[in-house]
């Protein structure tokens, strides 16, 4: 069961909600199709100031800019961006108003229009081997759920208000997931990839997990570490 989500659901810090999101399903309208994601695997990112010490892996890291500036506003906006020229990724921002922070959509099960979710990744280039790849890591879940960079940028998944064409609402689960897993963000560079950060929280044994993979420089920050962290496929 799940409910709509409200600001003060999002409040906290990310990483306090993002643990919360899972099984959250997150459902879009764009172009009058409609698809519906049951999210499987979040990222947590802090901006300059936000918790208790910086986040280099945050788009936020060094403040406000025009790219970052949803990441800025009011908790329960999407942030958008587009990640190699190509992806559109989303992310639920989270904190206070002023405060910057989001929630990367890393990961997804589609259980409402996977015909839609497909034929957009096709459309996009992407092979689709099985269903569990549809929204199998943050670049396929922004193709599958059809929001995309600059025009969606800011949508509003609270009130659901149109934006460009398009809706999203988040719906939270009524209760919490018992079996969570975490450790560090994938392919993040440098210690902000490694078990310093261990800000990537996933549902244990869910096929549609993406796979770990290490960022620049950060297999060798987590060996003078020591970290191990989990590697799924």
């Amino acid at each position: 069961m799940t409910r709509p989500a409200t600001r003060d659901d999002l409040a906290a810090l990310p990483v306090e909600v993002a643990p919360l999101l899972l099984g959250a399903h997150l459902e879009t309208v764009v172009g009058g199709e409609r698809v519906v994601l049951r999210i499987s695997e979040v990222e947590a990112y802090h901006g300059l100031g936000t918790g208790d010490r910086p986040d280099p892996g945050s788009h936020a890291r060094g403040g406000p800019t025009a790219r970052n500036a949803t990441m800025w506003g009011e908790p329960g906006h999407l942030y958008v961006y587009l990640s190699h020229g190509i992806h559109s990724c989303v992310n639920v921002v989270c904190g206070p108003d002023g405060v910057a922070g989001g929630v990367l959509l890393r990961g997804g099960e589609v259980i409402e229009g996977a015909d839609v979710a497909e034929r957009r990744r096709r459309e996009r280039g992407g092979v689709v081997r099985a269903p569990r790849d549809l929204a199998r890591g943050p670049g396929r879940l922004g193709d599958a759920v059809g929001l995309r960079h600059p025009v969606h940028d800011g949508i509003d998944a609270v009130t659901g208000a149109e934006r460009a064409g398009a809706r999203a609402r988040l719906l939270l689960p009524e209760r919490p997931f018992d079996v969570i897993a975490s450790g560090p963000r994938v392919g993040v560079a440098g210690i902000a990839g490694t078990d310093a950060f261990p800000w990537r929280f996933w549902i244990a044994g869910d096929p549609t997990v993406s796979v770990f993979r290490w960022g620049r420089g950060a297999a060798e920050a987590a060996a003078r570490q020591g970290d191990t962290p989990d590697v799924l496929d």
